[in-house]
């Protein structure tokens, strides 16, 4: 049941961003525009890391399946590895480092040596094949690769090709020729350069899947990765006082990383959550439920972060109801809307856990509207509510703001938004304009600051909290020379949202085969943009008056049939 708050929502947020809290706010003038910041967030993601120096050394910082690492051994790897990037790579501040991996350890420690010695993390789709890959290094510019086995496989031609240097992660045999082995490289015992970053450098760059056929990647800096990390723990604070009062839990706050850190939510709200609160962090190999479910009764986790598919994963599995998950305190994520029985089966499912939701994007670091526990039981269709240090409007197409309740497109602005795209200055116009970042998602904001995302303006697709967007895949299913045109849309799934769905119609005297076109896609794009579902057609694609596909129809059509 929905109890009484112990605050209200103003009363809450008055006190965590008032005058004697570590998150107290003010009112400054960046880059000519007002902005309410953090005064004490850190001045770069250099000093958030070396925050960890002060806690203690032997406390047990990373866990991955059975592996173990301490903050002290975790430092150490820091440390040697940006000696490696200074001294033998002569990496630079501003130079790029691209990060292509699974989530292991690994992807943390490349990432807290490259920002700490003022290069810029591009963080890459570990699902990519070869040529998205090469798009991502040819594009970033980057001067070197940290990946996995796997992907160093994938990227061995691009490299050669681009003269990017590149170093391999868990690599037992053979190496291709000009690849280092990580541990090789590792300088023990180093310093920390002293090369260091400001705090309106660049930091990194996390590509977003691109409408008009490339990701486009999207470029934040210390600031703004830092403020919305800030917003995050704030606004835990916020939701602790609205809470009603309840008995303090035993367990140390710990989060499993479920999500893959070159997204925006495995990466802002839950590794550096962790490296801020010096917080126990948990890795799989791989999403499965079932372990999933081992290591939260192992490790005792406290807070799970997901995608709402996989909040039903753990409901449905059937080792659920023997598996003891009181530990969990929040059962929350983001990528995706939850539908409201979600939402109720995880406050009666979960003994302490409860729901939350986020609603971020790439653009804004992952922070935006979020909504949690008592209030997310009352309006379980809402993302949330924002705290003042971000804006958020509600616009008609002419840019008007729009009164409560009325439906428009939503706008963003904030100290947390990225500060374009790479080398697309078209592209950052379009998207940021005077500080406002348009998200193309519909929606309302009711009286109470309440946001409602109704629909999306942007032709994409949201398939397990990856974002797929039709004009990307459309590209690739038009390099095959049988095809005459094609149409790429989302169509509903139970478990994943939605699944992406092409209606194709082949060229006179031409054959071709849904897996034939599925076979001829992997080779140009990450598995998850694959279309799952592929109607052959002998008639023209139906268009409107303008001439554009009616996606909208051939959605319709194939959902009734």
């Amino acid at each position: 049941m929905v109890g009484d708050t112990a605050v209200t929502w103003d009363e809450a947020v008055a006190a965590v961003l008032g005058p004697t809290s570590p998150y107290e706010t003010v009112e400054v003038v960046h880059d000519g525009r007002h902005q309410r910041v953090f005064a004490h967030a850190p001045a770069t993601l250099r000093e958030l890391f070396g925050s960890l120096r002060q806690r203690d050394p032997d406390a047990v910082f990373l866990v991955f399946e059975d592996e173990s690492l301490t903050i002290g051994e975790v430092l150490d790897r820091i440390d040697g590895f940006a000696a490696a990037l200074v001294d033998r790579y002569g990496i630079r501040p501003g130079d790029r480092v691209a990060i292509s991996m699974r989530n292991y350890p690994e992807w943390i420690v490349a990432f807290a040596a490259t920002v700490s010695v003022g290069a810029v993390a591009v963080c890459m789709n570990a699902w990519w094949v070869a040529e998205e890959i090469h798009f991502g290094l040819e594009d970033s510019g980057a001067r070197l690769l940290v990946a996995d086995t796997e992907r160093i496989e994938r990227a061995a031609g691009a490299c050669e090709a681009l003269g990017v240097a590149a170093v391999v992660v868990r690599a037992d045999g053979p190496l291709p020729a000009g690849v280092d082995r990580f541990d090789d490289v590792l300088v023990a015992g180093a310093a920390l350069p002293s090369q260091a970053p400001a705090t309106d450098d660049d930091v990194m760059i996390l590509y977003t899947s691109g409408t008009t056929g490339h990701p486009k990647g999207a470029v934040s800096t210390h600031r703004a990765v830092l403020h919305a990390l800030m917003a995050y723990g704030a606004r835990s604070r916020v939701n602790a006082a609205m809470e009603p009062p309840r008995e303090p839990h035993p367990w140390p706050t710990t989060f499993i990383l479920i999500v893959p850190l070159f997204h925006v939510t495995g990466l802002v709200p839950v590794m550096l959550s962790c490296i801020a609160g010096g917080c126990k962090l948990v890795m799989l190999y791989k999403w499965d439920a079932e372990r999933a479910l081992q290591l939260i009764e192992r490790e005792r986790i406290t807070h799970f972060v997901g995608v709402p598919t996989m909040s039903w994963d753990l409901l449905e599995s059937p080792s659920f109801a023997t598996t003891d998950t009181t530990s969990l305190v929040a059962v929350g994520g983001g990528g995706a809307p939850a539908p409201p029985e979600l939402v109720d089966r995880v406050e009666k499912g979960f003994r302490n856990g409860r729901p939350g939701i986020g609603y971020g994007m790439t653009e804004t670091n992952a922070y935006g509207p979020q909504n949690s526990a008592d209030d997310y039981l009352r309006k379980p269709r809402s993302t949330g509510r924002v705290l003042p240090v971000m804006g958020v409007v509600v616009r008609d197409e002419a840019g008007n703001d729009l009164p409560a309740g009325e439906v428009g497109e939503i706008w963003f602005s904030g100290p947390n938004l990225i500060r374009g795209y790479w080398n697309r200055p078209e592209a950052t116009a379009e998207t940021i304009v005077d500080g406002w970042l348009r998200t193309g998602d519909i929606g309302r904001i009711d009286d109470e600051g309440f946001v409602f995302v109704e629909d999306r303006a942007k032709d994409m697709i949201l398939r397990g909290g990856e974002n797929v967007y039709s004009a990307e895949v459309e590209a690739a299913i038009y390099t095959h020379p049988a095809i005459h045109e094609a149409a790429v849309f989302g169509v509903p799934h139970e478990r994943l949202g939605e699944e992406v769905a092409a209606a194709v119609m082949l060229r006179d005297g031409e054959t071709l085969d849904a897996d034939g076109l599925r076979a001829h896609l992997a080779t140009h794009l990450a598995s998850f943009k694959v279309p799952s579902v592929v109607v052959f057609t002998d008639e023209p694609l139906p268009r409107g008056a303008t001439g554009k596909i009616l996606k909208r129809e051939l959605r319709d059509r194939l959902t009734v049939n």
